[in-house]
């Protein structure tokens, strides 16, 4: 799959969304890159080679208070990591929309247990 057709991917699961989500989304971006690079593994965590399908840096939106002047929040999609696990182009969409919504969902400040 190449970048335009995955950037489309990530597109549409962001306009699937419920209108009452999308308009409290505030200063974040959402975007998609092949893999996490080093520095955010280790920021998680997480070792080299880990699949990680989204990650959500940020200051979740309950825990703003004066939030103003900053850059935007950021929503990374990965690529490969997606790609890896699916086998179809319907896996890969439901997959896409699943990992944007999890981000979002840290966003709002909901945490991983919060999320399954």
């Amino acid at each position: 799959m190449n970048d335009e057709e995955f950037e489309k991917l990530v597109a549409e699961a962001l306009s699937s969304l419920p209108a009452e989500f999308v308009k409290k989304l505030d200063n974040v971006s959402v975007t998609f890159a092949d893999s996490p690079t080093e520095h955010q593994l280790r920021k998680m965590s997480l070792r080299p080679g880990t699949l990680l399908f989204g990650l959500y840096e940020g200051v979740p939106a309950i825990r703003r208070g004066n939030y103003t002047g900053v850059l935007p929040d950021k929503i990374t999609i990965f690529k490969y990591s997606i790609l890896r696990v699916s086998s179809t182009p319907e896996e890969v969409k439901a997959q896409v929309r699943a990992t944007v919504i999890h981000e979002i969902g840290h966003y709002f400040g909901l945490s991983d247990a919060e999320l399954k």
